[in-house]
């Protein structure tokens, strides 16, 4: 059975950092991979992706100030978040897919995780 457990939100100040992990098991190959945002009430938003290859994408909001990476060794990926602004206080979803491509449409990912919350204070 596929799992992914986020890990490493919190509450950081306007301006703060945070990294966030997420663990990947029950799956020996995965292709793309995506972090996700998601308001209540809201759909799910892609943040930024990443390939196999490491190709990445990020959507257009962030980009500068989140970088996406993976460990393929340790069935990890890795979102670094920097800068970060009271906006962008939301739940962050991890998620992989059979297509290696990075996609930043939530349709695209097969799998996801329960989320782990991320708030920043102004």
């Amino acid at each position: 059975q596929v799992q992914l457990a986020e890990s490493g939100g919190g509450a950081v100040q306007a301006g703060g950092s945070l990294g966030l992990s997420c663990l990947v098991s029950g799956i020996t190959g995965w292709y793309s991979a995506a972090w996700f945002l998601q308001a209540p009430g809201k759909e799910r938003e892609g943040v930024a992706a990443i390939d196999n290859d490491g190709l990445t994408r990020s959507a257009d909001s962030v980009k500068g100030g989140f970088t996406i990476s993976r460990d393929n060794a340790k069935n990890t990926l890795i979102i670094q978040m920097n800068s970060l602004k009271a906006e962008d206080t939301d739940m962050y979803y991890c998620a992989i897919g059979p297509d290696n491509w990075p996609h930043l449409q939530a349709h695209e990912y097969m799998d996801w995780g329960q989320g782990t919350q991320v708030t920043v204070s102004s």
